[in-house]
């Protein structure tokens, strides 16, 4: 399945890249972030969260939308 993952914040200078679409057979969100974890090591060093279809989720959720955002910790005002 085709996945959009969006990057925000800091992420975006890690990924170079603000969203991009990958080809991914994988069932968890967990093995997707490894998936992405060895294109960007640095990857796993940030702190972030896992939205899918804009609902956050935990990385034993099962892949069933096409679109996942990676977001860093943001502070409200």
């Amino acid at each position: 399945m085709t996945i959009t993952i969006k990057y925000f914040g800091l992420l975006t200078e890690t990924t170079q890249c603000h969203e991009e679409s990958i080809n991914f057979s994988g069932d968890l969100v967990s093995e997707l972030l490894e998936t992405l974890f060895s294109r960007y090591p640095d990857l796993r060093l940030k702190n972030f969260q896992v939205a899918q279809n804009q609902a956050l989720v935990s990385l034993n959720t099962k892949l069933s939308g096409n679109e996942i955002a990676l977001l860093p910790p943001y502070a409200g005002g």
